[in-house]
């Protein structure tokens, strides 16, 4: 691996440890890395984190020019904020520290500047913030790891501690499912790492899930993806069923 990708997962196993997967770049846990503006910016480049920015540059849209066209009665923003986009627009381009107005202070700046970003009345240039950064993992940041953790777990099974056990059969997986969902209080939407927990030693991953679709083809229980993924680890979202066309089933229902 190359040493730069073994840097990057490092990372990406750091702050899924953190509470939420996201953390600040000063935190301790990062310490260690000794690029880590380089690291977030390149993860971010394939959509696996995303942190805070700050506005480095910012230009006049196409719509905050036609808005300065329109009769001055008629104008949704006046008074200072009038003015300041009057300041881009002329100006074609410019650092929001070259955008000064005594009315303003920096932050009072920045808020408005946002503001023309969300409405879409300017076009900005953003960079990681040099101050008090937040960096987190994105959904398809934490089912990348997830995926990543999942192969490991593969690796490290080995057919020889299954092969000489009895084989469950797909009465007993459904026994299983029930008894789980009520130790657990899973309410009838169990999450399937507790069945691959409960049946580790017996049934390799496909065969379980060969077990799984078969009963959801009796109609004796249905899977369900999950949405909201915060709520669990990345070693947790690994034991779901990736499917191709929608998200990982992840949930057991029995009908």
């Amino acid at each position: 691996m190359n040493p730069s990708h073994l840097d990057e997962l490092k990372f990406l196993l750091k702050l899924q440890e953190c509470r939420n997967y996201r953390a600040y770049l000063t935190n301790p846990c990062f310490k260690s890395f000794r690029a880590k503006d380089k690291i977030c910016q390149s993860l971010a480049v394939h959509g696996l984190v995303d942190f805070s920015r700050e506005i480095v540059v910012v230009k006049p849209s196409p719509a905050g020019q036609s808005l300065l066209k329109v009769a001055d009665g008629n104008l949704p923003i006046a008074g200072v904020e009038l003015k300041l986009l009057q300041k881009i627009v002329a100006s074609k381009k410019i650092a929001p520290s070259q955008l000064k107005t005594a009315k303003l202070s920096a932050p009072e700046r920045d808020v408005i500047l946002q503001s023309f970003l969300n409405q879409g009345l300017i076009m900005a240039e953003t960079r990681l913030k040099r101050q008090k950064a937040e960096v987190w993992l994105t959904p398809q940041g934490q089912f990348c790891l997830a995926e990543i953790l999942n192969q490991f777990q593969v690796l490290r099974q080995t057919p020889a501690s299954i092969s000489h056990l009895p084989k469950p059969t797909e009465t007993e997986v459904l026994e299983i499912i029930q008894t789980l969902d009520h130790e657990v209080g899973s309410n009838n939407y169990l999450p399937i790492f507790h069945l691959r927990q409960k049946f580790q030693t017996l049934l390799s991953r496909d065969e379980l899930d060969e077990i799984l679709y078969q009963l959801q083809r009796n109609d004796q229980i249905e899977l369900r993806a999950i949405v909201h993924t915060q709520d669990y680890s990345a070693e947790q979202l690994s034991a779901a069923i990736q499917t191709r066309s929608s998200s990982p089933l992840f949930f057991i229902k029995v009908i």
